[in-house]
């Protein structure tokens, strides 16, 4: 090495302790803070604050690291309400939550899709900053002493729950319900899954809730072959029904295994934008009702229906999107690879007497020529991806549409603006970018794009 040379700067080891100051918001929420001019991330830190962080990632350009010590907090901190590991943000006020999801907006549209200047809009902001999800996930466990609780996992661990008394993001009756639950559980002596030894009989409750009807639905999830009391507890709840589903998987999910219906309906009945929706328990649904009006009334704003138009829907769920837009549209052909899904959006459309909108189960990459085949050309293409955003090979297929407008819907600005770069350089221009604030407390963004044909 000579003897200008500057030394090789020596990248913090996983394990290490450093004490950082952080400067700004990442996308995905974590703070990032710089030691001796080495980049990192840090989870459960907001600008301003001073901690002391502990590395779990030490790659070549960037690290990360979650805080365990506040040693100085920003001048902009609030007390949080009650610890919620889905919360994150809530330390943060509202407004600068708010200012920093349309700054990401921009500067994701700016930064991974090369536009100078995006029309990014004001942002939206929710109805409800609090108690706004319409669908919860628990997971049962137990606690030190053996006592069964009910909550969410530890941050960073897979095998520890902690118990919730309120969850800042339910709504009351929600809270009431999961008590309700816990409490008989505890009272009949039945234990919680053993993540580390996988033994145990209870392992999850799902609650949703109609926000307009006020329907309220319960699933317990537990090991197979098991065997308690089920239409006891299920009477023990306000839930208006109560569905019992047995996994054998490892993982923590509620889609596998068999489920029966202990009392009530195997659906949820809600009401969105005037559209009375069936909700199958795997369908996905947005967890915002209140906000999910107001992104699918922005769509269909962006869309610019006149009652004539042909639409096509990728990517459709239940047939929230494409319900709304044929009140205004000439025909709408939705597609979504979820059977179950399909099923619903059928039902939903025979429950509304909406008689211009067929729906088709497939995988969009594949199933799109076949369908434009028979529908024709479309005059407007929605998507509404999940967020991994769309492969490349769907962009393709969408630009063969040669729709007069894009409406993009897109829980993630990080994929959105290299999609939104493809059509850019294929013929379209990004008329307009509204941010929705669909999940208050997190770092969660929602937003619509509006891509119009250039030359038509």
């Amino acid at each position: 090495m000579s003897g200008t040379e500057a030394p090789k700067r020596a990248r913090p080891r996983v394990g290490d302790e450093l004490e950082l100051s952080i400067d700004r918001l990442a996308h995905g929420g974590a703070g990032v803070a710089r030691s001796e001019g080495y980049v990192v991330f840090v989870r459960g830190a907001v600008p301003g604050d001073r901690v002391r962080a502990r590395v779990t990632k030490s790659k070549r350009s960037f690290g990360e690291a979650d805080s365990i010590e506040l040693l100085e907090p920003s001048p902009e901190r609030v007390e949080p309400l009650a610890p919620h590991p889905g919360a994150p943000w809530q330390v943060l006020p509202y407004e600068r939550q708010l200012s920093e999801k349309e700054a990401q907006v921009r500067d994701a549209l700016t930064r991974l899709g090369g536009f100078e200047r995006p029309p990014v809009e004001p942002i939206l902001p929710a109805v409800e900053p609090l108690r706004y999800r319409n669908k919860l996930e628990y997971s049962f466990g137990e606690d030190e002493g053996g006592e069964l609780v009910l909550g969410f996992h530890r941050p960073g661990r897979f095998d520890l729950i902690d118990d919730v008394s309120l969850d800042i993001l339910a709504s009351e009756r929600v809270d009431e319900l999961r008590t309700a639950v816990k409490l008989w559980c505890r009272e009949e002596g039945l234990d919680g899954w053993d993540r580390r030894g996988r033994l145990g009989l209870l392992r999850n409750l799902v609650v949703r809730e109609g926000r307009r009807t006020g329907a309220m639905q319960a699933r317990v999830v537990t090991s197979p072959g098991a065997s308690f009391r089920v239409d006891e507890l299920a009477a023990a709840t306000p839930a208006d029904s109560f569905l019992w589903t047995r996994a054998g998987g490892v993982a923590e999910t509620t889609r596998e295994g068999e489920t029966e219906v202990v009392k009530g309906s195997a659906y949820l009945e809600e009401q969105l934008a005037g559209l009375r929706l069936r909700i199958s328990p795997d369908a996905f649904f947005q967890t915002n009702t209140e906000m999910a009006e107001r992104l699918y009334g922005t769509a269909a704003e962006l869309a610019g229906l006149t009652g004539r138009e042909r639409v096509l829907d990728l990517f459709c769920g239940i047939g929230t999107i494409a319900l709304v837009l044929a009140l205004d549209a000439g025909e709408v052909w939705g597609i979504e690879i979820v059977e179950e899904a399909v099923a619903d959006a059928i039902e939903n459309a025979r429950l509304n007497g909406v008689d211009n909108a067929k729906f088709f189960a497939g995988d969009v990459r594949l199933a799109m020529r076949p369908m434009l085949e028979q529908s024709g050309k479309p005059d407007v293409v929605v998507v509404d991806p999940p967020r991994a955003g769309l492969s490349q090979k769907v962009v393709r297929r969408v630009l063969e549409a040669e729709a007069d407008r894009i409406v993009y819907v897109s829980c993630n600005p990080t994929t959105l603006a290299p999609n939104a770069r493809q059509m850019a350089d294929a013929g379209y221009e990004l008329k307009t970018v509204r941010p929705v604030d669909m999940f208050p407390q997190t770092p969660h963004i929602e937003c619509v794009a509006l891509l119009e044909r250039t030359g038509t």
